[in-house]
Parts: C-alpha cells; sequence; structure tokens
C-alpha cells in the first residue's frame, strides 16, 4: 500500500511542477486536459489513482510526451 502512495505523489508532485513551470492554475490545465478542476487537484494531492487516458490528456496539455511525463525519479 506504501509503495501505491509514493508513486502517486511522485506523480502528483511532477504534474504540480510543470503545471508551475508553464504558470497555469489548476483549472486552466483542467480546461488544456479536457478534465474537472478538482480532479487535477486529487491528483496533484495524491488522493487519485489516474488512468493511462488522463495520463495522456494531462501530459498533452502540459506539452509533454507521455514518456516524460511518467519519468518520477527526476
Amino acid at each position: 500500500m506504501k509503495r501505491k502512495k509514493e508513486i502517486l505523489i511522485k506523480f502528483g508532485n511532477k504534474v504540480r511542477k510543470h503545471r508551475k513551470l508553464l504558470d497555469l492554475s489548476q483549472e486552466e490545465l483542467a480546461e488544456r486536459a479536457e478534465l474537472h478542476r478538482t480532479y487535477i487537484g486529487m491528483i496533484e494531492r495524491a488522493e487519485k489513482n489516474i488512468t493511462l487516458e488522463n495520463i495522456e490528456k494531462i501530459a498533452k496539455a502540459l506539452d509533454l510526451t507521455v514518456d516524460s511525463l511518467m519519468k518520477l525519479d527526476k
């Protein structure tokens, strides 16, 4: 269980980092990704386990590839 939470935290932190680099609000990112604003917040707070389809939407909205978004060690 701890490992699952750890990966969600790393992913959420990476989404937040790249969102802020683009100077986007959660709402702006959600609009770009065609997702709900609260869903983006839940991802960033590691409260939601995200689907592959939504990973792809977020990556595109952040101008990243899925591969680069999924590299969580950096």
